[in-house]
């Protein structure tokens, strides 16, 4: 490992509380297309997965007719429409900012598309500490392939095995053991429980989600493996 191992943070769920958010403008783009009810509960089956593997799988299951690349230019529209209320979460960004003073390489790697990453980042102030961003856009598959930690290290550059993921949902812890990096995971606290395998793979866990994430012991963590 580097002295200062560079720290790689999922976006959504993550960082930031934009999943209600992604759920309104996922419910407002299904309802363009005469699909109603579209739940909470429907909408934390695909937390962790990217939005275009949402809009896919819910593209069949409704039988939308409209292509792929269209529900992601009207979803990606609402959800910039309802960008400007993202919040971080007080911890990760008490993390970030400390990472970023002790002068870690940091980047954040999403399934969101780029305006969406560059919209919340903005919203929440933390775009300067950053600035290094792989949205899905950016690679051929979305978790948990590992393409965007990959894709993220390399803009870093630095090896994947001096890199350590920070992520909510199993997918994504995957797409880091995948990746070959070390993971912190934090499980979306509003969304499904942690499993038996989900998580199994992180080597930090905090299975109350959000409420129990301590950005010290997160930090001490990533740099003991220094």
């Amino acid at each position: 490992m580097s002295i200062l191992p560079a720290v790689i943070f999922d976006l959504d769920g993550t960082l930031v509380d934009s999943e209600p958010l992604y759920y309104q403008a996922g419910r407002r783009t299904l309802e363009r297309y005469g699909i109603t009810g579209f739940t909470w509960e429907e909408h934390t089956e695909f937390i962790g997965i990217g939005t275009r593997e949402t809009l896919e799988t819910l593209r069949g299951r409704y039988g939308i007719d409209a292509p792929v690349e269209e529900l992601l230019a009207v979803k990606n529209r609402h959800y910039l429409e309802l960008a400007a209320a993202t919040e971080a979460f007080p911890a990760m960004r008490a993390l970030v900012e400390r990472l970023s003073a002790a002068g870690h390489p940091l980047a954040v790697a999403s399934g969101s598309s780029r305006s969406a990453i560059a919209s919340a980042l903005k919203a929440t102030g933390l775009e300067a500490l950053l600035p290094v961003q792989v949205s899905a856009e950016d690679v051929g598959r979305g978790k948990p392939e590992p393409d965007v930690f990959l894709a993220a290290a390399r803009l870093l550059a630095v090896d994947p095995a001096e890199c350590v993921v920070i992520e909510d949902a199993g997918p994504g812890v995957e797409a880091a053991r995948r990746a070959g990096m070390r993971c912190i995971a934090v499980p979306y606290a509003a969304g499904p429980s942690p499993d038996g395998g989900a998580f199994a793979s992180a080597g930090l866990l905090f299975p109350g989600g959000q409420p129990e994430f301590d950005a010290r012991r997160a930090y001490e963590w990533i740099t003991a493996g220094s």
